[in-house]
C-alpha cells in the first residue's frame, strides 16, 4: 500500500487535538488502574488460599480456583462469575470427580471423564463454570480425602466470592460484584 493512499484522520474545524488524545490517555490510565486493582485482588485471594492449603497440607485447590478468580474478577457481571455458580459448580466438580473415582481408577482418561461429567452436571444445574471441570480433574488425579477436601473447597470458593465482593467495593470505578447472589 502506498502512503499516499492511506486515509488520514483530521480533526474537524474547531476541535481540539488535545481533547481526543487526553480522553484516550485518561481511559488508558483508568483501564490500567482497573487491571492492576483486579490483579492485586486475584493475587491476594489466591495467596490466602495457598497459605491455608500449605498449612493444612492441601495445595491442590489452586489450579481450578485460579481460573475461577480470573473469571470472577475479569468478567464479574457474567452469569458464570456469580456466587451461586462459582460455589455450586465447584462442588459439582468435586462430586463428579469422586463419583468417577468410585467406578474407575485414577488415570488421565478417568480425569477427562470427570471433567465431562462436571460439564454436564453444571449445565443441567444451570451453574456453568468451566473452572469446575478442573476441580474434577484435580480430584481424580490427586485423590484427596473427601472429608477434608470438600469442606476446604467450599470454604475456598466462599473466600473467593467474598474477595470479589471486597475488591468491587474498594475501587470506585470497579464493576459491582455480584450482580445477583443466587
Amino acid at each position: 500500500m502506498d502512503l499516499d493512499t492511506v486515509p488520514i484522520h483530521r480533526p474537524s474545524p474547531g476541535a481540539s487535538p488535545q481533547g481526543t488524545g487526553s480522553g484516550r490517555l485518561h481511559r488508558a490510565r483508568a483501564g490500567a488502574v482497573a487491571v492492576l486493582h483486579r490483579t492485586g485482588a486475584v493475587a491476594a485471594v489466591l495467596l490466602a488460599l495457598a497459605a491455608v492449603g500449605m498449612v493444612i497440607g492441601e495445595p491442590v485447590l489452586i489450579p481450578s480456583l485460579a481460573a475461577s478468580a480470573a473469571v470472577l474478577h475479569h468478567t464479574p457481571a457474567l452469569p458464570t462469575a456469580q456466587p451461586r455458580t462459582v460455589v455450586v459448580a465447584h462442588l459439582l466438580g468435586a462430586g463428579a470427580g469422586y463419583a468417577v473415582l468410585a467406578v474407575a481408577p485414577s488415570a488421565p482418561w478417568s480425569a477427562a471423564l470427570a471433567g465431562g461429567v462436571t460439564f454436564a452436571a453444571t449445565a443441567l444445574a444451570r451453574t456453568p463454570h468451566s473452572p469446575a471441570c478442573a476441580t474434577a480433574v484435580v480430584v481424580v488425579l490427586q485423590t484427596p480425602a473427601p472429608v477434608r477436601f470438600v469442606p476446604l473447597l467450599f470454604g475456598a470458593t466462599v473466600v473467593l466470592v467474598l474477595g470479589g465482593v471486597a475488591a468491587s467495593r474498594m475501587h470506585p470505578a470497579a464493576d459491582r460484584y455480584p450482580v445477583r447472589w443466587w
